[in-house]
């Protein structure tokens, strides 16, 4: 079910503030878990930014997004868009930047998701509603965030063998894991976003990997806008 009274502000005043309502909500929030037996439809969105782009960019750049449902090791369905940013990139409110765009390109699949991975934190946040959290209750859908890296939770490195984990922490809490999903690969953090627990975003992430880093389905998501992008920026005059 979505939640009407989450918006895209367009300040980053009213973004906090927001911000921390979400983290709020996402504690109360009746939790969302896989369903036993049962293979989830598995979605995901990335964002392509521009190449060479100055410093931390400005509103109205172009952007391209690609947006995929995955059921086991099939997809099942692709969309692509092409949008501009709505700001500049600041660490905490990426919401500004690109938070209706992720939305637009989600929306512009035909089934919803039992589940969408996103690339962005959610509870690892100095607000505690970082933009995984924020996008799935605009849609109303529970999400996992998966990153490079934390934005600010810490924890030790995981082991060095695949399926290796360890706890990331914010303020004495787990708010996700560093997950190591190949051997000699760095780690990738995985976040608890909306209605999902560390656990059940973790649980998610291990279903989504196949022989990669990251997990397929925001693999293909990256892929597809990755390639919007390409065909849109040859074909472009000069």
């Amino acid at each position: 079910m979505e939640t009407p009274w989450v918006t895209w502000p367009e300040s980053a005043a009213e973004l906090e503030a927001l911000q921390q309502r979400l983290a709020a909500a996402a504690e109360t929030v009746s939790p969302w878990v896989p369903t036993a037996g049962r293979q989830p439809v598995i979605g995901a969105v990335f964002c392509a930014h521009r190449r060479g782009g100055p410093g931390p960019g400005v509103a109205g750049e172009p952007i391209w997004l690609g947006a995929v449902l995955t059921h086991g090791r099939a997809v099942v369905e692709r969309a692509t868009l092409h949008s501009v940013t709505g700001a500049g990139y600041t660490p905490g409110l990426l919401a500004l930047r690109v938070g209706p765009a992720l939305e637009a390109a989600v929306r512009a699949l035909r089934l919803a998701p039992d589940v969408l991975l996103v690339d962005a934190t959610g509870s690892d946040h100095p607000r505690g509603g970082g933009l995984a959290i924020h996008l799935g209750a605009r849609l109303g859908t529970p999400t996992v965030g998966v990153t490079d890296r934390p934005l600010i939770a810490r924890g030790p490195a995981p082991g060095e063998a695949s399926g290796s984990v360890a706890e990331l922490r914010l303020g004495g809490a787990v708010v996700g894991y560093q997950l190591r999903s190949a051997i000699g690969a760095r780690p990738i953090a995985v976040h608890a976003g909306w209605r999902t627990s560390p656990e059940v975003a973790l649980e998610v992430t291990r279903l989504a990997l196949l022989r990669h880093r990251t997990p397929e389905p925001l693999r293909e998501a990256r892929r597809i806008a990755r390639a919007l992008r390409h065909e849109e920026t040859r074909a472009a005059p000069g």
